[in-house]
Parts: C-alpha cells; structure tokens; sequence
C-alpha cells in the first residue's frame, strides 16, 4: 500500500535522526568499557534509561499499557534493551569498533526478515535482492578480512544484530497503538528489576578512579541510545513501514566508522570503505523497491 508523501517524509527525517544517534552507540559504548564490564554496562544503562522513561509516564499521565501489550513488550526488552546492548558490548571485547559498525549493515536485512514473520509486511523480490547484495558485502568482507577482528566476536555482534532486528519489528507493530517514546519506556521498566540485580551482583571495583569519558559514554548510551533514539527509530517505523524505513539502518555504518576513526583513532581501511560504498548503493536502491 502507497503511503502519503508527508506520511513517508516524516518517517524518514525521524528515521535518520535515529539512526545519527545509534551511529555513536557503538564507539561509545567502547569507551565506557575501559571502566566498566558489559554485563553491569548494559544494566547501569538500562536503569538509567529507565528512570528517565518512568519520569517521562508520570509527568504525562500515561496509562498501563493494556495485558495484550506485554508479550510484545517482553519481547521489545529481550530484543533492544537487553539482547543488542549486551551482546554488543561483549563483541567489543574481541573486536574493534570500526569492525562492530560495519556488522550493522546488515541490521536493515534482519529487521525486514522480522518484519515479514511478525508484521506480515511483503517488500518486492528487488528489495530483497538489494537487501541480500549489502548483507552480503559484510558478510564476505568479514570472512576474508580477519584484520581486527575474531569468529568470537563476529559471533556476538551476528547475535546482536539478529536480536536488534527483532526488537525493531515487534516494537514498530506496538508503537502503532502504544506510541514510539512509551513501547521503549515500557520496555525499559519491565527489564529495570532484573537489571538492577545484576549491577548489585557485578558492579566495578571502584568508582573512584573511574575517567570522565567513561561516565559520559555511559550516559550516551542511556539517555541516547537507551531511550531518545528510539522515540524518533519507532515512530520512524510505524510511519514509514518496517521494511522501508529499516534500510537507512544501512547508513549507521558510515557514522560509526567515522566515530570509530575520530574518537578511538582507529584505523578504516580502503577495504572497508568500498564495502561501505556497497552497502549505500543496496540502501538507496533497497528503499525505491520497498
């Protein structure tokens, strides 16, 4: 079905916007690493987020979401709450930055693969084609490019993505009749108890000699990759199609490996950036199909 232009245009102004602040998650979350371990990481940041989305329930006297809501909600926090952030995060344990960023160009295949399972959404054969030809680049380049890598942490950010992917899809679907900024609220309340049992059960040795980068990166990835990226990625989804609006995912690459080379002064090699410049083509080309 054909979408009003003013419908497709705000959901892609609002998809790019999410996808700039995702663009950070990445090398930021690297950096809160040199301090903090992945598990109390993603927990530390999951309880902050939520706070702030409690907050956000309260002041404008948002209802309960009703018990239909909480299966897919469930499945919101398993997926980007808790799956993609964690998995993510022991991925860069084991391989660079830049490497993790450009596994997310095959965040946009994973989220149209989900939107068709749990949204019923039926892109055309050439966006599939285009969809696979970008996977693909990564795919290949990350099999035969082993440079700053590891199979272990390629494993782990395979799962991330696959996770993500689904967070994505099953909280589009919800924000139709629950709104983008309260599926992840929500989201976040329901994954804060558990979470808070694992930042007492693993929290750093000492707060004390902890740099003021890592502090900063650790609130970037809750206020901003936690909770205010998805306010513009789900209505972004629910206005303009899972599918559609999933492929500028493809460009969240570009920003993260040009974080990667500014602020962790890593190296991008040639190699990467043709890959890169492939996966663009896909995107564009991708989204005409959708």
């Amino acid at each position: 079905m054909s979408l009003p232009h003013k419908q497709r245009a705000s959901g892609t102004l609002c998809g790019i916007a999410g996808i700039v602040i995702f663009s950070g998650s990445l090398p930021a979350t690297l950096i809160a690493e040199t301090a903090f371990a992945p598990m109390f990481l993603t927990a530390a940041r999951t309880i902050i987020a939520a706070m702030c989305g409690l907050a956000l329930l309260i002041v404008l006297k948002r209802p309960r979401p009703g018990p239909g809501a909480m299966r897919p909600l469930m499945v919101v926090a398993s997926g980007v709450v808790i799956g993609y952030p964690l998995l993510s995060a022991c991925a860069l344990q084991h391989i660079e930055a830049v490497r993790s960023a450009l596994w997310t160009g095959i965040l946009p295949l994973s989220t149209a693969l989900f939107a068709v399972i749990r949204n019923g959404e039926k892109p055309s054969r050439i966006f599939w084609l285009l969809s696979l030809c970008g996977a693909g680049a990564v795919l290949v380049y990350a099999a035969i490019q082993t440079q700053g890598g590891s199979l272990l942490g390629d494993t782990f950010m395979l799962a991330a993505i696959l996770a993500c992917g689904l967070g994505y899809a099953e909280g589009a679907a919800l924000s139709r009749t629950l709104g983008g900024w309260q599926v992840i609220s929500w989201a976040l309340l329901i994954s804060s108890p558990v979470m808070l049992i694992i930042a007492l059960l693993c929290p750093p040795q000492t707060l004390a000699y902890v740099p003021a980068e890592a502090w900063c990166s650790l609130a970037y990835v809750a206020l901003f990759s936690g909770l205010l990226g998805f306010v513009f990625w789900y209505r972004a989804l629910a206005l303009g199609g899972v599918a559609r609006i999933g492929q500028l995912q493809l460009l969240q690459p570009l920003g993260g490996l040009a974080l990667s080379a500014m602020l962790l002064h890593e190296r991008v090699p040639a190699s990467m950036l043709v890959v890169t410049l492939i996966v663009l083509f896909c995107v564009f080309g991708a989204r005409r199909a959708a």
